[in-house]
């Protein structure tokens, strides 16, 4: 009878082992389930918000109103797309780089960079091409003008009027800056053109390890209408170092 009494309370410890085993395995089946889940929403979330982002940056331009600046699109030319090279090639501040493209939208460039704040800029203050170059490394869009605009006030103060629109320089769609194109710079812009857009582009996939073009467009006066429709096709985000450098 004794024995019996022992086997019974033996039997019932290892139930009640094998019962805290199991509810211990199921409690921790369950801790993996939930980081499981955790990180299957975090990969899900971070490219939704990435994209939620970069469309928050990049919407807005109707708040600008840059279309009722300067004249309508039809005074620019056809976008141009030239094969880019010389992501990453940095040269020291005073080194002669020659460029292809009068005025460049790619190549080598200083290893310094104009910060976002200031957007137009004069001959007697504007940075370096080979700076600015680096700008549109990180993903700026640059509008340049050349000695007949510069002389004409009210061409410069549309652009300027222009310029003024990108205040927020939090938001990286800013990314722009109005610049001189004078003569020691190089050749000049085509006949009757005056002003030049220009972007250096990753195909506009983003990936900065593909096909990089130099996209240019010229105009014959200002635009805020087809700049905005070139920001609009050209984004800070489809530059080789969109995220780099910007303050």
């Amino acid at each position: 009878m004794a024995n019996k009494q022992k086997k019974n309370e033996r039997q019932a410890k290892i139930e009640a082992i094998k019962k805290q085993q199991k509810s211990a395995e199921r409690r921790r089946g369950l801790m993996i389930l939930g980081v499981a889940v955790v990180v299957a929403l975090l990969i899900i979330a971070f490219p939704v918000y990435s994209i939620w982002k970069d469309n928050q940056e990049l919407e807005g331009f109707e708040g600008l109103d840059l279309a009722a600046i300067g004249a309508p699109a039809s005074v620019c030319q056809e976008v141009e797309k030239t094969d880019a090279t010389g992501s990453g090639d940095h040269v020291d501040p005073g080194t002669d780089i020659p460029y292809e493209t009068s005025p460049p939208s790619f190549g080598t460039h200083y290893n310094i960079w104009a910060d976002i704040e200031r957007k137009f800029y004069t001959s007697g203050d504007r940075p370096d091409v080979g700076e600015l170059v680096h700008n549109l490394e990180h993903g700026y869009t640059i509008l340049w003008y050349d000695e007949t605009i510069a002389d004409n006030e009210a061409m410069l103060d549309d652009i300027r009027g222009i310029a003024a629109k990108f205040t927020d320089d939090s938001n990286f769609r800013n990314k722009f800056k109005a610049v001189p194109w004078t003569s020691e710079d190089g050749d000049p812009f085509p006949e009757g053109q005056h002003i030049a857009f220009t972007h250096w582009s990753v195909g506009g996939d983003g990936d900065p390890s593909g096909e990089q073009f130099g996209i240019s467009q010229f105009c014959s006066e200002p635009s805020g209408e087809a700049l905005e429709q070139f920001m609009r096709d050209y984004p800070y985000t489809d530059s080789p170092e969109a995220g780099v450098g910007d303050m």
